[in-house]
């Protein structure tokens, strides 16, 4: 079963929600900051390439308003294959940048 993530859409503003930056802890920063299981990155990221997904931010996670991590859209096989953000670059949906997250607004 799927597990439940926060959708990085807004049908009614045709928006899709990108991090402006990386957040200090990004999965795509060198160190392993999120201290992730050996391949756990390169495993999420063939996924969301294979089903022209994305990565959520995990500081965006549980908001009700999820982006797609910065780093994921910086990607070059990610930027290609998302579909949100192919949408994006045809103009069918608009970006909607965003700031990381802090603990007044999460």
């Amino acid at each position: 079963m799927a597990e439940h993530v926060d959708p990085v859409a807004d049908p009614e503003t045709r928006t899709v929600r990108i991090c402006r930056d990386r957040c200090p802890t990004c999965i795509f920063r060198p160190g392993n900051l999120m201290h992730l299981e050996p391949g756990r990155l390169a495993k999420l990221t063939a996924h969301a390439i294979a089903n022209e997904g994305h990565i959520v931010c995990h500081d965006t996670l549980g908001t009700g308003a999820g982006s797609i991590c910065a780093g994921y859209a910086a990607h070059p096989q990610g930027a290609e294959r998302s579909l949100a953000l192919r949408l994006v670059r045809a103009g069918a949906l608009r970006a909607t940048f965003t700031d990381e997250p802090t603990a007044e607004s999460a």
